[in-house]
């Protein structure tokens, strides 16, 4: 296999920007993340960590036995690795202040242990969604403005996707490259670099089973992308499988806020700090946008750690026009 390993490219990117040795260092801890990850998820028909702990997560949804163990992991791991002060995590109600630890930790991270958790036993693709930041100096390392900030101030955002092979994807604000993990060599290899999404809007994702409860307006785009350019409807359910598809493929995620209690209140599910924000940073760095109907998803600052948001993202021609 001629393809460098993570640990080679990475070393290249430092050779030749030596002021991203944090980001290097950063993002070969989360590849060792998503190995472990890797190896539970393989497991999942196997023993019970697809079963139910009988108990909710601060956002009200069922908690599996892989979500704890994702999350401490990552928890546990990157409380070791002296990067970070703080991180906020799906799971986790408030953010862990990890910076008597980390005194000297100059980043901050917040992530999504484990995304699409409750597809995993009918074998569908998952991922852990990760977003890094600078820590503001002027704030306690713990307090919850550390994470409500535009999304454009990102230093890093990617994802791991534990699908038929386990893929890395991320970016430092100067392209999105893939990797893939040799599960016999236990490395990652580059597989594409510099992602760009195709000028062709191929596919279109949306749950159409919502569309009643949608405004006119999000059903008058749908149309837009079914009728008018002909889009093929592609939409698997677990956000990274369809967001991953549409950055290679090109195409058009959307998860709008909806009325599925017709009282005329319209609620998002997405959460900003932890996919919306991320995603939208890789979809932009790989030629696209993002909007929440009103605005740059990348321009907005969130008011609370677990606020949630439609998210339109993919190909730029076609979302100008929603």
């Amino acid at each position: 296999m001629n393809n460098p390993t993570l640990t080679q490219y990475l070393l290249n990117q430092l050779a030749e920007h030596p002021e991203q040795k944090d980001l290097v260092l950063m993002m070969s801890e989360l590849a060792v993340i998503g190995k472990i990850i890797s190896q539970q998820t393989n497991k999942a028909g196997l023993t019970t960590i697809t079963h139910s702990t009988n108990t909710t997560n601060v956002q009200g949804e069922d908690v599996k036995e892989l979500d704890v163990i994702a999350n401490d992991l990552c928890k546990n791991y990157l409380q070791q690795t002296g990067h970070f002060a703080a991180m906020a995590s799906e799971e986790e109600e408030t953010v862990v202040d990890m910076s008597k630890e980390n005194p000297n930790a100059s980043y901050i991270i917040a992530f999504d242990p484990l995304d699409g958790v409750s597809n995993i036993n009918v074998n569908i693709a998952v991922g852990t969604i990760f977003s890094i930041y600078k820590k503001r100096k002027e704030l306690p390392a713990g307090d919850e403005q550390q994470f409500l900030r535009k999304g454009s101030e990102q230093v890093i955002a990617g994802y791991i996707m534990y699908s038929t092979s386990t893929t890395l994807v991320f970016s430092f604000g100067n392209g999105v490259h893939e990797f893939t993990l040799d599960q016999g060599t236990g490395e990652f290899f580059l597989s594409r670099e510099y992602i760009t999404i195709p000028d062709t809007c191929k596919n279109y994702s949306v749950n159409q089973t919502y569309t009643k409860h949608y405004t006119e307006r999000d059903n008058t785009f749908i149309a837009y992308l079914r009728d008018d350019i002909e889009a093929s409807d592609r939409y698997v359910g677990s956000l990274i499988a369809d967001i991953h598809r549409n950055l290679i493929q090109g195409g058009v995620f959307m998860y709008f806020a909806n009325d599925t209690k017709e009282k005329g209140v319209y609620k998002p599910k997405l959460r900003m700090v932890y996919e919306a924000q991320p995603i939208s940073f890789l979809v932009q760095q790989a030629g696209g946008t993002s909007t929440d109907g009103q605005i740059n998803l990348l321009e907005k600052v969130p008011k609370s750690l677990h606020e949630r948001t439609s998210l339109v993202t993919g190909n730029r021609k076609e979302i100008e026009q929603y």
